[in-house]
């Protein structure tokens, strides 16, 4: 009786010290909105530690279907907590735009039965980009080192963002998602590593294999991380993972 009395306390304590740690890391990240012709979009920011006499690279980061709303909070429930830790906050010092798509929208927009990439963007994806050239006007930002990343809804919206404004973006990191692969001669020259797992039910690992063989054959060295029996949460793995983080801000356009 006494050992599972230590192991419940020890549970209770574990599940408060990751609240608080999320408590605390959330806290350092700005509730903002963005406004442009009547049309809304809520995001949340972190600041690095400032130099004012230094510019900072912009790191944009896109959540997945199941925190859309306009609450301002779900969009930090996976992965960018990640960029908020005092260490990666020491090693990669940087501004993180984490926007939040509001409900039944999508950050990309793609035709799903092929994959094509429409013409126009979805207005979510329109809002980020006037958000990101804010941004750049407003803050000491290194426009040389905007960086996006996303997970599995994100994922396709990562992808829709570089292949609509190639020249904004100096990497990407997709996460469980898709793109159009007929695009990939027009972002050959932007770093990319791609993250799935190799058992998802949700998103098809062929989606992301089509990816990297398209990219390769079109010139690029992309990277390719593809994780043994993982489903859906590979962006567990992707976003802790340090050797991915150092390359990310090593990149420059």
């Amino acid at each position: 009786m006494k050992y599972f009395k230590l192991i419940s306390w020890c549970l209770i304590l574990f599940v408060c010290s990751a609240q608080f740690a999320f408590s605390q890391s959330s806290s350092r990240f700005s509730y903002n909105k963005y406004i442009d012709k009547g049309d809304t979009l809520n995001y949340r920011q972190l600041f690095p530690d400032a130099d004012k006499l230094q510019k900072y690279p912009l790191l944009i980061f896109l959540h997945g279907s199941g925190e859309r709303g306009s609450d301002n909070e779900a969009q930090l429930k996976w992965g960018a907590m990640n960029f908020a830790t005092d260490q990666n906050m020491m090693l990669h010092p940087a501004f993180v735009i984490v926007p939040q798509c509001p409900e039944k929208m999508q950050w990309s927009n793609f035709s799903r039965t092929n994959m094509v990439l429409d013409p126009t963007p979805s207005k979510p994806m329109e809002l980020l980009i006037g958000l990101i050239h804010q941004a750049v006007k407003t803050l000491p930002v290194d426009t040389n080192r905007i960086y996006i990343t996303g997970l599995s809804m994100g994922g396709f919206g990562t992808y829709d963002a570089i292949e609509r404004y190639p020249g904004l973006f100096a990497a990407a990191v997709p996460v469980c998602g898709a793109g159009d692969t007929s695009k990939a001669k027009t972002i050959a020259h932007i770093p990319i590593w791609i993250f799935h797992g190799a058992e998802d039910p949700n998103m098809n690992p062929k989606y992301p294999l089509d990816m990297l063989l398209a990219l390769t054959n079109a010139g690029a060295h992309p990277g390719f991380t593809q994780y043994p029996s993982v489903g859906h949460f590979s962006w567990l793995g992707a976003y802790s993972d340090a050797l991915m983080l150092e390359w990310l801000f090593k990149q420059h356009r």
